[in-house]
């Protein structure tokens, strides 16, 4: 007869201790890692829609703030042009910027510049090109100038009866 082993079979001996804190260490670093990026993207993606609702905001106040461009008549005995809206680049840049500085716009983004590719393009469409810098959080260690964003909104004058 042989002798009944005191230990269970189910037992181990002990060599595996410790390897499920090693993996639970592993997935929250990993866990905590993702948090962070989802984090700095959401904060880099609400920002722009910011930057953006103050482009659009710009450049519909440069968009009513035109002269009006009365034309001559028409070649061949035909009708007189209708009068049009007419934008000047240097007059869409100065209502942006009005508008940037009445709203505060200068406040909430670090670094808001309007670009020089602000305009009047075809002279009726006032488009509006802000840029700016996002420090996300939690990641500003490892970009410390920021990450800039651009947003460009355009507005088109209409006269209507």
């Amino acid at each position: 007869m042989r002798p009944v082993d005191a230990r269970p079979a189910a037992m181990h001996d002990g060599r595996e201790d410790g390897q499920v804190g090693v993996l639970v260490i592993g997935y929250l670093l990993v866990s905590l890692l993702v948090v962070t990026v989802v984090l700095a993207v959401s904060s880099v993606y609400i920002e722009h829609k910011k930057l953006l609702s103050a482009a659009d905001g710009a450049a519909l106040s440069a968009a009513d703030d035109y002269s009006i461009d009365v034309g001559g008549s028409g070649s061949g005995g035909g009708a007189a042009t209708p009068p049009l809206p007419a934008l000047q680049d240097s007059g869409v840049e100065a209502s942006a910027a009005a508008y940037l500085a009445a709203t505060g716009a200068g406040s909430r983004f670090a670094q808001l510049t309007v670009d020089p590719a602000t305009g009047a393009p075809d002279g009726r469409t006032a488009r509006v090109v802000l840029t700016a810098v996002v420090r996300p959080p939690l990641v500003s260690v490892l970009v410390p100038d920021g990450i800039p964003i651009v947003a460009r909104a355009d507005a088109r004058a209409e006269l209507t009866r």
